[in-house]
This record gives structure tokens, sequence and C-alpha cells, in this order.
């Protein structure tokens, strides 16, 4: 009998290696002015930015939730990296912050080198678009947690914002605007519900066609969660935006509260946006009433921006400039911080 060893327990130590140095030279294109050393410390080290009085650090962490398994159905892994990215950098812009650098977290049952470069791959392009460093990561290799060919994904922010330039709603009142940016689609939540209503109850397969549509099924639930920091920053720099949402789980209904001060509710104006068809089809087909809906998803609306009426001038003016599409969705009105859709 042979001596025992951890590759044959299922650990590949070598496996882990190679995978470090195929993405040393991408992670290294993310680094940014802040950054200390290169990647193989034990920690990672950035240097707090000169020039802020009272720098703040906001943080902010995340998955990508159920979205994995479609992913496994669908057979394809680029897309998951931007989503695992976003859905923190996502986050911690609504506080005005600037991100600074993201850490990930990569576990599986047996590590597949080539899968899990193209996933490190979306990870450090979307640090790149989104002005942030990868700093490091875990690449974990567990045997008897994950079954064969599945993994997870967590990773996180930091940012850093100004004290007093915090956004935290404080200055939002009755008879503000409520501009929304458009989201890609589902972004990262919700996938249960799509999953059970698409693969479940309406027997489809990743490779059919989205219902009453000609688009790819599997192609439509993999597209990425949009990057918002490069679109928002510049305004909130500004000083035109009051407020901010991230439109994760929950929807508008329970994102858009968390960003008001006591006394104020939003008015949703229904149909002031384009309804994306993974939304009408989840709808339509797959029979989810509306409140689910409401509930559930983006509805095709990924961040929510709050301005006085002079300042949501200026952000359109903006991004129209930049070719960057924005909705007038609602207004602010008296209530206890409450979304009504009208």
């Amino acid at each position: 009998m042979s001596t025992p060893s951890y590759r044959d327990a299922g650990v590949n130590i070598d496996a882990a290696n190679r995978l470090v140095d195929r993405i040393r030279a991408r992670v290294a294109r993310t680094s940014t002015a802040g950054v200390i050393g290169a990647i193989g410390g034990f920690g990672g080290l950035f240097a707090i930015p000169a020039g802020l009085t009272e720098p703040v650090l906001v943080s902010g962490t995340d998955g990508v939730g159920t979205k994995l398994e479609v992913a496994r159905r669908v057979g394809r892994h680029d897309t998951l990296g931007q989503d695992l990215v976003a859905m923190s950098v996502n986050d911690i812009v609504v506080s005005g912050a600037r991100p600074l650098f993201f850490l990930d977290y990569f576990a599986c049952g047996r590590l597949d080198e080539d899968q899990a470069a193209v996933v490190i791959d979306g990870i450090a392009a979307a640090c790149e678009a989104s002005g942030c460093a990868l700093l490091g990561g875990e690449t974990a290799e567990m045997p008897g947690c994950y079954p064969p060919g599945e993994y997870d994904l967590a990773g996180f922010a930091v940012g850093i914002v100004e004290r007093a330039k915090i956004l935290d709603g404080h200055t939002v009142v009755s008879g503000d605007v409520v501009l929304g940016l458009p989201s890609t689609g589902l972004h990262s939540n919700g996938f249960s519900l799509a999953r059970h209503v698409f693969f479940d109850r309406l027997k489809l397969a990743a490779t059919d066609r989205l219902p009453g549509t000609e688009l790819d099924l599997g192609a439509t639930l993999l597209t990425p969660t949009r990057l918002y920091p490069p679109v928002v920053l510049p305004l909130v720099e500004r000083g035109w935006v009051k407020a901010m949402a991230h439109i994760t789980g929950g929807g508008l209904l329970e994102n858009v509260p968390r960003s008001l001060p006591a006394g104020c509710g939003v008015r949703i104006a229904v149909g002031s946006w384009p309804e994306l068809p993974v939304f009408t089809a989840l709808r339509a087909a797959g029979g989810v009433p509306e409140a689910e809906m409401r509930r559930t998803f983006n509805l095709g609306i990924g961040m929510v921006m709050v301005a006085s009426p002079a300042g949501a001038q200026e952000i359109e003016a903006d991004l129209a400039a930049r070719q960057e599409p924005v909705y007038r969705i609602g207004t602010v009105v008296a209530g206890d911080r409450q979304v009504t859709f009208a």
C-alpha cells in the first residue's frame, strides 16, 4: 500500500500553484497607485490615498447566488467574475465611495484550472473597469464539500469617501426626482425563482429560447451584472446626487427605502422605463404575480439616484453626453420610507 498524500485525498497543490502563475499577469494589470507589493503575500497591502481630510472606508461583500447553477447548466463561466465584483462595488458606491480594492474567494471540490482561470480573469477585468485593484484572493480545494464540477464564489470590496461627502440621504426632501439607471437583466438576484419558473415549471433547457423571444435562454440569464461606479462617480463628485440605492434582492420595493430619511417615501411611475424581455417572460409565460415580481427582481432598473429637480437636469445632460441612458422613474413624496407604484 502506497503512503497517503494530499493529492490522493483530493487536493492538488501543484494545480493551485499553476493557477496562480496563470493569473499573475492579469491580476497585475489591475494594480493602482495604492497597491504595495505583488500577488503571493499573506495579506494584500494598500496605502490609503492622500489628500482626504477625514477618510472613511466603506466595505461590501456578496456572492453570485444560484446564478452559479445556470452557469453549470450552460457550461459557461466567463461572466460570473463581473457579477461577483459588481455586486460589491455597486453596493459601496451607494455611499459615494470610490472602490479601492477587491478580494475574492473561490471554493471547489476539485480544482479545474481552466475553469478557475476564466472566472478569475473575469474578476480582474471587472476590477479594472471599476478602477479598483484585485488585491488578493483565496482558492480553496475542499473535496467532499462540493460535488465534481461545482464551485462557489464570494468576494468583498473596500472603497473610500470623505466623511463630509458620505451619501446617506439626509438632504432628500419631498419633490426631489428619482432617476433610474437601467439594468442588464436579472443581474445576480432572484435566480432561485427564475430557475424554478424556466427549468422546473416550464421544463425549458438552457439552450431553448426565452419564451416570447428569439433570445437564447441560457445566455440571457447569464448576462453579467452592470458595473455602476464608472457611471455614477462623476455625478457624485459634482454634488448632483443626494442618495442612491443599488437594486438587488427585494427590488425597488425594499431597496429604495434604505436610502431615504424619515418622513420621505417614493412614488414610482409604472411604465416610465423599458421592460427587458426576461421580466416580461417571467410574468407572462411564468405566471409570476406582479407583487412577487416587484419584491424579487430589479425589473430593469439596477441603480436609483435621488436628486433635486435642478440636479436631475444636470445628471440627465451629463449622461446624455456620455450616451448613458437614464429614466425619470418617480418622485419623492411625504411618507415613512415606503415605495408605492402608480
